[in-house]
C-alpha cells in the first residue's frame, strides 16, 4: 500500500502514520531576526547565531510601507546580482572572475527565496549595468586596477542594506509587520556582508574561498 500524500510504500498499512511530506517550514530567530527554511535546524536553534528559532506563521503584509519594503529588497538584489555580472565579466583574474559568477549566482537564489516568501514574481535583471554606478551607491571610488577594490564595493553595498533596513525596522511600530519585516531583511543583509567580509579576507590571505 502507498501513502496518498507521498506515494511511499508503507511497512504497515494496518498500522498509523504519519507523513511529513512537503512539510517544510520557515522559522524566524528570536535573537537575530534571520528566516530559516527547512524541516528541522539541529536542536532546534539557528544556523546562523544559535538563537532559538519559533515558527514562522504565514501573514499577510500590507500597507504601501510593507510593499515598498519588499521592493526595496528586491530593488538591493536586483542590484547586487548585476553589480557581480559586471564584475565577473570585467575581472582579469580568474580566480575573482569565478567568485563572483557564484556571488551572481548566490544572488539569485536570494531573489527566488524572497519571492517564494513574500509571493511576488522575481524581476528580470538589469542589462547595461555600470561598475561606476554601484561604486557611487556604496560611496567608493571605483579603481578598476585594484581587483580587491571589487571586494569593498561589494561589502559596502551589503552593510549599507542593512543599515537602511535596521534604520526602517526602529522606526516601526514595535511588534508590527513591518517591524518583523525589516527585522528580516536586515538580518538577510547581514548574512550577505558577513559571507563577502570572510571570502574577502580569505582572499587577501592568500587562502581559497569558502564558495
Amino acid at each position: 500500500m502507498l501513502c496518498p500524500k507521498c506515494h511511499e510504500p508503507l511497512e504497515d498499512a494496518d498500522e498509523l502514520y504519519i507523513c511529513c511530506a512537503g512539510a517544510s517550514v520557515a522559522w524566524r530567530c528570536t535573537q537575530c531576526a534571520k528566516v530559516s527554511e527547512g524541516f528541522a535546524f539541529p536542536y532546534g536553534l539557528c544556523p546562523h547565531c544559535g538563537g532559538q528559532l519559533e515558527a514562522r506563521g504565514a501573514h499577510r503584509i500590507e500597507g504601501s510601507a510593507a510593499f515598498a519594503g519588499v521592493r526595496t529588497a528586491f530593488e538591493i538584489e536586483l542590484g547586487g546580482q548585476a553589480f557581480y555580472q559586471r564584475a565577473a565579466v570585467e575581472s582579469t583574474d580568474p580566480e575573482l572572475r569565478d567568485l563572483f559568477s557564484r556571488f551572481a549566482a548566490m544572488e539569485e537564489e536570494h531573489m527566488a527565496t524572497l519571492s517564494r516568501r513574500y509571493h511576488t514574481t522575481v524581476p528580470g535583471a538589469a542589462p547595461g549595468f555600470q561598475i561606476d554606478r554601484a561604486a557611487i551607491y556604496a560611496g567608493i571610488k571605483n579603481r578598476p586596477e585594484d581587483p580587491a577594490n571589487l571586494f569593498r564595493i561589494a561589502i559596502a553595498l551589503e552593510q549599507r542594506a542593512a543599515d537602511f533596513f535596521t534604520r526602517h525596522a526602529a522606526g516601526a511600530a514595535p511588534g508590527s509587520a513591518e517591524q518583523q519585516l525589516y527585522r528580516e531583511l536586515a538580518a538577510e543583509e547581514r548574512e550577505h556582508a558577513a559571507t563577502l567580509t570572510t571570502e574577502y579576507e580569505r582572499q587577501r590571505a592568500g587562502k581559497p574561498g569558502l564558495m
